[in-house]
């Protein structure tokens, strides 16, 4: 028997990100809606939360939060080329993140479980 979405990434999930979207759902928000928003952020944390409370089914979830993940990927990318053209030197560690997040999304749409460790995002 398979784990349940709620079993593979829910331990991943701090208590703040959980507590940040039971106010968000409290303050009238969507949480589907929600979601996808985090997700097109690529805000995978943020995603994780509100799908938790969601009732949809687990595919849809795992979509959603595996465009998440490609979406971080892609804006961490982004990023490094962006440090690396201001600052004339590669940034190796923000690309080996990203791909990473592109494996945890594969992991997930295959119903896997993900790493958890991420350095924190260049701001």
């Amino acid at each position: 028997m398979s784990e349940t979405f709620e079993e593979l990434y829910a331990p991943l999930l701090k208590d703040v990100f959980k507590t940040h979207a039971q106010k968000q759902l409290d303050q009238g928000d969507n949480a589907l809606v929600s979601a996808r928003a985090y997700a097109e952020q690529g805000k995978p944390e943020f995603a994780l939360a509100f799908l938790l409370l969601l009732d949809i089914t687990e595919d849809e979830k795992r979509e959603i939060l595996a465009q998440a993940y490609e979406r971080r990927a892609t804006l961490s990318e982004e990023k490094a080329e962006q440090l690396n053209n201001q600052f004339h030197r590669p940034f190796p560690l923000i690309k080996l993140e990203a791909q990473k997040d592109r494996m945890n999304a594969r992991s997930i749409r295959q119903g896997k479980r993900v790493r958890s460790a991420r350095i924190p995002p260049v701001s």
